[in-house]
């Protein structure tokens, strides 16, 4: 049954999307003045298509953490604290932070979070784009470690309208536009100190957790100053290869159970889940080795494809987040089959795009059996997906 309406996360990212689009482009035009430029298309679409991904995703899997969430805080919680009192929401976004920096920093050490996490890693450029990259298999589980908020009495509206400030306050630093800005830089969650989070150098790995204090990371002994004799190089070890959005979101799950039934033991089996990246059982390396990883040389993806391709995956890319925002803000109102088929077009269309900037020829013929149902099935139907009328149809 549908909803009463979009949730408060929804409309703020809704809301928020056409500002993100306007300062990607102000980024790009200062990087192009200033002759640094910092995107690519093919990875910027990439970025821009895996975080539509996530939030179409995320309407259905969201009710995993939020039932969780409630079940604690309907047992458990200790008092209820009031929405209407300021420091009650200053206290949330304090002790959401700090279990964000666990939820973060384990991401990065535990398999199962990894694959999950991955995602945000796995684009070769820094910009603002690289922001958007969000997995849509968080639910899994990431939202356990915010329970303890559960417990301390946090409303679920709270915590997701404090969680979604948190990640929209970790959108602006993913920027090497903007260089060290002093004390800030210490305290505060920066492009400087993100920029090193970001880093695959042997200096960067494990650095930088906290969203918006590094308070965490000094206490923790995370924290790592960016450094100015080495130049950071983007990326996860052990490139994508792909900007299509399903496989960005499905390559590490494959490889963990690839390994896992390569281990020859189920104590090795469990540990290529819950043991970190760089683990892998005997057994798997013996028979499925991968090759060592060597920093010098290191070659981003970025297969060759015309200006003119380029051009139409941007604008296509377009047309999909129009009909994305459409989707946060109206979905409630259909019945979850056909919001489901909406998202799943969606993403889809997304899939098809990101072939065709890989220039492979399944997903370029793919791209026409998608537009001719654009044409022909809304007229057909007299309406677009959630009850949206057609101009002039039905006269």
């Amino acid at each position: 049954m549908p909803s009463e309406g979009p949730s408060a996360a929804n409309l703020i990212i809704a809301g928020a999307a056409p500002v993100f689009v306007l300062l990607i482009l102000v980024e790009l035009v200062v990087g192009l003045l200033r002759r640094r430029n910092t995107y690519r298309a093919n990875d910027a679409i990439s970025s821009i298509s895996l975080g539509i991904t996530s939030q179409l995703m995320g309407v259905f899997t969201a009710v995993v953490g939020l039932t969780g969430y409630a079940l604690v805080s309907g047992h458990l919680a200790l008092t209820t604290l009031p929405m209407e009192a300021w420091w009650a929401w200053a206290l949330t976004f304090v002790i959401y932070d700090f279990c964000y920096y666990w939820q973060h920093r384990m991401s990065h050490e535990v398999n199962l979070l990894w694959a999950t996490h991955v995602v945000h890693h796995s684009s070769e450029e820094y910009n603002l784009s690289t922001a958007l990259r969000q997995p849509a298999t968080g639910f899994i589980a990431g939202w356990m470690f915010y329970l303890p908020l559960a417990v301390l009495g946090v409303p679920p509206l709270m915590l997701a309208v404090t969680g979604t400030l948190n990640l929209l306050y970790q959108f602006w630093i993913h920027t090497r536009q903007i260089g060290r800005m002093g004390r800030f830089d210490r305290w505060f969650a920066s492009p400087s100190n993100h920029r090193v989070h970001h880093g695959q150098n042997d200096h960067c790995l494990d650095k930088n957790y906290g969203g918006v204090f590094m308070a965490w990371d000094h206490l923790f002994g995370t924290f790592q100053e960016e450094r100015d004799d080495e130049e950071i190089r983007y990326g996860i070890r052990g490139a994508l290869g792909s900007w299509n959005p399903v496989w960005g979101n499905l390559h590490v799950f494959t490889a963990l159970w690839r390994d896992m039934r390569l281990a020859d033991s189920w104590k090795d089996k469990l540990g290529v889940w819950f043991r970190g990246p760089a683990w892998r059982p005997e057994a798997a390396k013996r028979l499925a080795p991968k090759p060592d990883y060597d920093p010098h040389h290191f070659e981003p993806f970025d297969p060759p494809a015309p200006a003119a391709r380029q051009a139409y995956a941007v604008a296509q890319l377009g047309l999909v987040l129009i009909p994305a925002v459409h989707f946060l803000l109206h979905q409630a109102r259909a019945s979850r089959l056909e919001a489901l088929g909406y998202a799943l077009f969606m993403i889809a269309s997304m899939c098809c795009i990101t072939g065709i900037l890989e220039g492979r020829r399944a997903f370029e013929r793919l791209e026409l059996v998608r537009l001719v149902l654009l044409a022909v099935v809304p007229q057909v139907l007299g309406r677009w997906f959630l009850g949206l009328e057609l101009s002039g149809a039905g006269r």
